[in-house]
């Protein structure tokens, strides 16, 4: 006598076997759409056992690295587990697209009782369309199956997925403006491929743009965040010098910065949301053994990453910035000052103060760092960061003090500061808040010291960090 907890479902009528794989395919349809906000193609499967939900999945082979991660692997993988056992036998899943051969064979491996698909798939479908792996009476289990279920609904869904992927892949937020791509059109030595993302939960739609350079399996991975109010441009000397140790270089520009999008309105730009939203670019690239090239002004917000997920970092960079060598005390206005209540003429006296400073600050190279902001719509975030700076919000206070302990007591990567002119741009309020994160990182930095970097970091950086960091990632491999 078969075990009860396997046994079939009671006979039911053909009217109550329809509603019921309607509802189940409603919730595999719900895990489509997970999918498709991660910027997967929209697939989502259940599995069911006596009436019951024991696991779902939905697409994952982009966001995972795993050509396997379709939408049933995942939920026969996950329903294995719930049950303890690799067969499922008595189970039934529901998937919004006809299996491919690759998951029809996992399928009979798992011996279900029954399969049910919504739309067909003419190119792949391995349960009839292409061809039929559930027919051939020679398997040693046979596993039935059913198409069409709510077929127009799973259809629509891929259909309008496509359809925008073909189009315009990342539609403009009504509350935000993206700057011309004409304004980028003559930017020196600047010709890397562009990379956008726009799907991540803290993004919201808004389109954040970054740089993806170097071999993905490479020995280290450099991750350089841009100092305020500069934008990836400001690592384009650095950038080929780390590429040419073989490492992977990454750059985002922040939101409201660079090739971005800028949202309208001052009151979105927030130290936590910034954070939030390179927490989830770092985990939804996957990326590990991780550099932190940082400017050494206003370090917080990229000495806070590691605190979220240690095992991902393996050394950090603090870098003098651009900002550190002019400006001194009593020469006028502070840098705070400058981007005030009019940001982009702020913005464009600092870079001249820059150039007459340092002869090496081109004009080519003032005008790149300006193409992000061509009026005074696209500056919100040049209008809020000073005061993010200046912010000592519970919240943000109790961060930097998990910060300050983390470098102090935690930190087990490799560390090198680059040091040029002591910064004496900051207001008094913002130095005593970043102070916290830059006190963190310097006392529990161990690593070489090396001399004055360049205005805009470059070559002689990277002589001193690649075979540092290089040595370091050796070392751990061993």
């Amino acid at each position: 006598m078969p075990d009860a907890a396997h046994s079939a479902e009671p006979a039911r009528q053909p009217d109550e076997i329809q509603a019921c794989d309607e509802g189940f395919m409603r919730v595999a349809l719900e895990q489509a759409h997970a999918a498709a906000r991660k910027g997967e193609v929209p697939v989502g499967a259940v599995v069911v056992r006596n009436g019951v939900v024991v696991a779902t999945g939905h697409n994952a082979p982009v966001g995972g690295h795993d050509p396997t991660a379709h939408a049933e692997m995942e939920a026969l993988r996950a329903a294995a587990r719930v049950l303890g056992n690799y067969r499922l036998e008595g189970c039934t899943l529901y998937v919004t697209l006809e299996p491919c051969t690759m998951c029809s064979g996992a399928m009979l491996h798992a011996r279900l009782d029954r399969v049910v698909f919504g739309a067909a798939d003419p190119k792949t479908g391995a349960a009839g369309s292409v061809l039929n792996v559930f027919s051939d009476a020679r398997l040693n289990h046979q596993t039935q199956v059913q198409g069409g279920v709510l077929a127009q609904d799973c259809g629509q869904l891929l259909q309008t997925f496509f359809q925008q992927r073909r189009g315009n892949p990342w539609p403009l937020r009504e509350d935000a403006l993206r700057t011309p791509e004409a304004r980028f059109k003559v930017l020196p030595d600047y010709a890397w491929r562009e990379h956008f993302i726009g799907d991540l939960p803290s993004l919201n739609g808004l389109r954040m743009h970054y740089l993806d350079e170097g071999p993905l399996d490479a020995p280290l991975t450099y991750l350089c965040l841009h100092p305020y109010p500069l934008w990836s441009y400001n690592w384009r000397k650095l950038i080929p010098a780390l590429l040419s140790s073989g490492a992977r270089v990454l750059a985002p520009d922040l939101v409201g910065f660079g090739k971005s999008d800028k949202p309208k309105k001052e009151h979105l730009h927030r130290f936590q949301w910034h954070r939030q939203v390179l927490l989830e670019w770092v985990e939804r690239l996957d990326l590990r053994r991780l550099v932190l090239v940082l400017p050494g002004s206003d370090a917080l917000l990229g000495l806070s990453l590691p605190v979220q997920a240690p095992k991902r970092y393996s050394g950090v960079l603090l870098v003098g910035g651009a900002d550190d060598a002019v400006l001194q005390p009593g020469d006028g206005p502070t840098w705070l000052d400058l981007m005030g209540k009019h940001p982009e003429k702020g913005l464009g006296e600092y870079l001249r103060t820059l150039r007459q400073t340092n002869r090496r600050f081109s004009e080519p190279a003032c005008a790149a760092y300006m193409a992000p902001f061509p009026d005074r719509g696209h500056c919100a975030a040049l209008r809020a960061f000073p005061s993010m700076h200046t912010e000592a919000s519970s919240e943000k206070l109790a961060l930097a003090e998990s910060v300050r302990d983390f470098w102090r007591r935690q930190w087990q990567g490799q560390s090198m500061v680059a040091c040029g002119p002591q910064d004496l741009l900051l207001a008094e309020a913002a130095l005593r808040v970043v102070q916290h994160a830059a006190d963190a990182g310097l006392e529990g930095l161990r690593g070489p010291l090396t001399g004055c970097v360049p205005e805009e970091p470059g070559a002689q950086l990277a002589e001193v960090a690649n075979p540092y960091f290089r040595s370091s990632a050796s070392d751990d491999a061993r």
